[in-house]
């Protein structure tokens, strides 16, 4: 548990972020997070959940803080508002609204905020800093070309991972293969730049008390908007009535059902370079798969 000149410090900055004296309760842990440790903690009627880990971390706070910014210029749901970031006593930290979470929303309404999320575009793909998915590093070097962004910001940077981690010679050979082929996976495909989530699983959806849609825990980038509908699809929790909603937003182009395999194996080997296991096994399935489209 934190120092009490740890507790100080953090109110000291939220007070000096809010402009206003603040004095917290009592911390809470909030479980259900295997990266960072968390925290509900409540100052009168505001309420804020605190991340907290090592000290190097900081700079993934700093760039989570700086998605959260960029989702909530979209006006498209509801996101929780950083407040502050920094060290104190050997850790890193992150405050946040704490929004009330956990109500009963509708999953249309859900589709239809990330549809209107995804129509916020940029010039170019990536984004103006890296960030990460998972404590993963995920670099963000802006490209004009979304297959050369995906080569190499994406799919490339984490076969290299799993090369250094001891991924067999087999699988890293295919993977090769692979990003050599992408135009014959990817065709005629040419996305715009839309904003992305980036790491939009069941875990990181809600609704508020009052019933509003809310995303959080981003990995945010300008890229091929399929790319957070696949990932949905990846471990589920996301029911018909969301997917009819954005279809009806915006409806998907042809070719979807072979992408969002390539656009998830990105997240299926950062999970083996994170957790190992056997992420392995489903990745070498994906990229069979996907080999299979290159003959």
């Amino acid at each position: 548990m934190p120092t009490t000149s740890f507790w100080k410090t953090i109110e000291s900055d939220i007070a000096a972020a809010l402009g206003r004296e603040v004095s917290l309760s009592k911390p809470a842990s909030v479980g259900g997070g295997c990266i960072s440790q968390s925290m509900r903690v409540s100052s009168g009627p505001d309420s804020f959940f605190i991340k907290l880990n090592s000290a190097g971390m900081l700079s993934m706070f700093e760039a989570e803080a700086d998605g959260l910014r960029e989702l909530a210029r979209s006006d498209a749901l509801r996101i929780p508002a950083p407040i502050c970031a920094g060290i104190a006593d050997g850790q890193s930290y992150l405050v946040m609204e704490g929004l009330d979470l956990g109500g009963r929303g509708s999953s249309a309404a859900l589709g239809e905020g990330l549809a209107a999320l995804h129509s916020i575009s940029a010039e170019r793909f990536g984004w103006h800093r890296d960030n990460t998915i998972g404590s993963t590093p995920q670099p963000n070097r802006q490209h004009d070309d979304w297959i050369g962004f995906w080569r190499e910001q994406r799919l490339g940077f984490q076969l290299q991972l799993a090369a250094r981690k001891g991924a067999p010679a087999r699988t890293l050979a295919a993977g090769e293969r692979l990003l050599e082929n992408l135009e014959q996976v990817l065709d005629d495909h040419r996305p715009v730049p839309s904003l992305l989530h980036g790491d939009l699983w069941s875990g990181n959806y809600s609704f508020t008390a009052a019933g509003e849609p809310a995303i959080f825990d981003p990995a945010v980038y300008f890229g091929d908007r399929e790319t957070d509908l696949a990932m949905t699809e990846l471990f589920g929790g996301f029911d018909r009535d969301f997917y009819a909603a954005y279809q009806a937003a915006w409806p998907l182009e042809s070719g979807y059902a072979l992408r969002k395999k390539l656009y998830n194996l990105y997240h299926v080997l950062n999970h083996y370079n994170l957790f190992g296991g056997g992420y392995l096994a489903q990745a070498q399935s994906l990229v069979d798969a996907l080999l299979k489209e290159t003959r």
